[in-house]
């Protein structure tokens, strides 16, 4: 049976895609333009845009499993038709923000959870994937390293967690192809925390520079995030939780390594991989 990977072209759905492959099995993947994808040939990849639901329709003949990008317009509305398909298992991405229910982060948290409500509500096999802090996020500090070797943000004490996208995938795809992860709510981390100013050092150790973080007032980092084009809302999110984590860290989570087996894949391991990034 195939399996339907949404989102295809994001950070963690290209590694959903990836990983499938690796296994042997029968991929579909959705993206808006399917000639700028970049996917990999043995992927049957259909045009389909989060904003208007009908386009997945025709992705959806013969699928037994999906992975859920949780952004949809209509979701109440895709998620029966979902039904109505045969589709029996839904994994979806979540956000810790369901469960840290941060003042400044409670928007996000409400519709995350109303995504996972949703998807709960169709009766259908579940499990939500609850990430904290993607390692790519500290992409924001690419464009900045490479001209001037600094990184510019507020809360330089900010004790976070980062995930490598790759973990998150990896959680999926176990929950997509073993039974062990029905109706689970996995909160995933990577596997130790760092201040902001410990990543841009690890880069910069990475990368054999020397690098500094310049810290900003908060306002400084909203017009900073505003000028690059970043949405109010995804800005709000993120500055508040890292006003949170300035306050109280991350907690990690041993999740990745129960579910893999392996330990969870470090921040330096996700800089060394992504170090054309910063170059």
């Amino acid at each position: 049976m195939t399996i339907l990977v949404t989102g295809a072209t994001g950070s963690v759905g290209r590694h959903v895609v990836d990983g499938l492959l690796a296994r042997g099995e029968q991929v579909r993947a959705t993206t808006r333009d399917p000639g700028q994808a970049n996917l990999p040939g043995a992927a049957d990849v259909r045009q389909a845009d989060i904003n208007d639901p009908d386009t997945f329709l025709p992705a959806l003949e013969g699928v037994d499993k999906l992975y859920l990008f949780p952004h949809f317009a209509r979701l109440e509305y895709f998620l029966g038709k979902v039904k109505e398909a045969g589709v029996r298992r839904i994994v979806t991405l979540s956000s810790s923000s369901t469960v840290q229910r941060l003042r400044t982060n409670k928007e996000a948290g409400d519709e995350h959870l109303r995504v996972e409500q949703a998807v709960e509500d169709t009766g259908l096999e579940w499990t939500h994937l609850r990430p904290g802090m993607f390692a790519g996020n500290t992409g924001e500090w690419a464009e900045t390293i490479k001209l001037e070797g600094v990184a510019y943000g507020a809360y330089p004490q900010a004790a976070m967690a980062p995930i490598h996208e790759r973990d998150i995938a990896e959680v999926g795809i176990a929950a997509l192809l073993e039974d062990g992860h029905l109706y689970a709510r996995y909160s995933l981390t990577g596997p130790e925390t760092h201040t902001r100013v410990e990543l841009v050092r690890i880069i910069g150790e990475v990368l054999g520079r020397e690098l500094k973080f310049r810290e900003q007032t908060p306002a400084e980092a909203v017009a900073f995030f505003r000028a690059q084009g970043w949405p109010d809302d995804v800005i709000t999110m993120i500055e508040g939780y890292r006003a949170e984590a300035s306050r109280r860290p991350d907690e990690v989570t041993d999740t990745v390594e129960r579910v893999l087996g392996r330990p969870a894949l470090s921040y330096r391991q996700w800089v060394q991989d992504h170090a054309d990034w910063f170059q």
